[in-house]
């Protein structure tokens, strides 16, 4: 699955959000997506596999990964349960230009955190970071930009950065990619054919598919299918509309097809799942 999100992550003031994510969450299926934001995913437990862009990371227990900006990413959970760290590192700069150029070079991609976090001392601060957030004790916003600010000081001093982006492949192809999964983010409630999703990669049908597959480990349909699910399993969380209200508004013309794909894709029928 795959699309620019643009969602606001915390708030305008404090732009920080913790995600917990297990298999009752609406996303316990990472769509595959990119942000402006910086985002450290932790598994608890069970394995998770975490693409970033074409390279494939298979993590488990008490593994931690950087995603860097504008980076695509997606992740496939077995018996899993993991968190997210999304953050606006723009929100760290201050008036000290040592460390706006820093950041300003993770904006714009000048620099990369190299993406598997191993170095003790630094896993050691994202799991307090992460600690922090999930109990918002008083004073749990300065202690999340102070651990923040000691997290990049920390890669620094360590050299866990690096001036190119870890990628194989070319960034004609990930700008391809992404403008097909814009496409399906906009209009995945119509009557998308693969047709349609092959022009906005400016490719045959039988070559997209191709490559589609071979950048995101899964099919058009497939993507197109789960990703029209997610966005029902969240309205069923979010609204009392009907079922066949929100399978129709999904892009689903029959809702027994919707039900049926539903329980493939998350085990437990849409009725169930709302009640669960």
């Amino acid at each position: 699955m795959g699309f620019n999100e643009l969602k606001q992550h915390g708030t305008q003031d404090f732009p920080f959000e913790l995600y917990k994510i297990d298999k009752d969450h609406p996303h316990y299926i990472m769509a595959t997506h990119w942000h402006s934001s910086i985002e450290i995913i932790k598994v608890v437990s069970g394995k998770l596999k975490v693409t970033l862009d074409e390279r494939t990371f298979d993590c488990e227990s008490n593994d931690v990964l950087f995603v860097n900006c504008e980076v695509l990413h997606g992740a496939i959970p077995q018996d899993c349960v993991y968190y997210c760290l999304v953050f606006n590192p723009a929100f760290l700069k201050t008036g000290n230009n040592a460390c706006n150029l820093f950041l300003d070079a993770l904006l714009s991609r000048e620099r990369f955190c190299l993406e598997r976090i191993e170095d003790k001392d630094s896993r050691a601060i994202v799991d307090t970071l992460m600690q922090t957030m999930d109990e918002r004790k008083d004073g749990f916003a300065f202690k999340t930009i102070g651990l923040t600010a000691l997290l990049f000081a920390m890669m620094q001093e360590k050299g866990l950065f690096s001036k190119e982006a870890h990628t194989g492949k070319d960034t004609q192809k990930i700008h391809k990619l992404k403008r097909v999964l814009k496409y399906v983010r906009e209009n995945f409630a119509l009557d998308i054919t693969l047709d349609d999703m092959a022009r906005q990669a400016d490719l045959s049908t039988k070559y997209f598919c191709e490559f589609f597959k071979t950048m995101t480990g899964t099919t058009p349909v497939k993507y197109l299918l789960a990703y029209r699910i997610e966005r029902a399993a969240h309205r069923l969380l979010a609204s009392d509309e009907s079922i066949t209200q929100i399978a129709y508004d999904c892009g689903f013309n029959n809702l027994s097809y919707f039900i049926k794909t539903f329980k493939e894709l998350k085990n437990i029928t849409p009725t169930a799942y709302r009640k669960r």
